[in-house]
């Protein structure tokens, strides 16, 4: 847990600093580094289950074979 603790501490503060520094805006650094993480997340809950499959396919492939 301290691993995915401090990996979220370091995506929002990737996200805040990029944006911080692109825009000079803090509160679009802000808000960036809250959005981006939680989309991010979602996005990565359906690559998982697409990624499942592909790799469910393959193994019924390699049993057939």
């Amino acid at each position: 847990m301290i691993k995915t603790m401090t990996f979220a501490i370091l995506h929002f503060s990737v996200a805040f600093t990029i944006t911080y520094l692109l825009t000079g805006s803090i509160v679009i650094g802000g808000a960036v580094a809250l959005i981006e993480p939680a989309i991010n997340t979602v996005v990565f809950y359906f690559h998982e289950k697409v990624w499942k499959g592909i790799e469910s396919k393959n193994a019924v492939a390699a049993v057939s074979a």
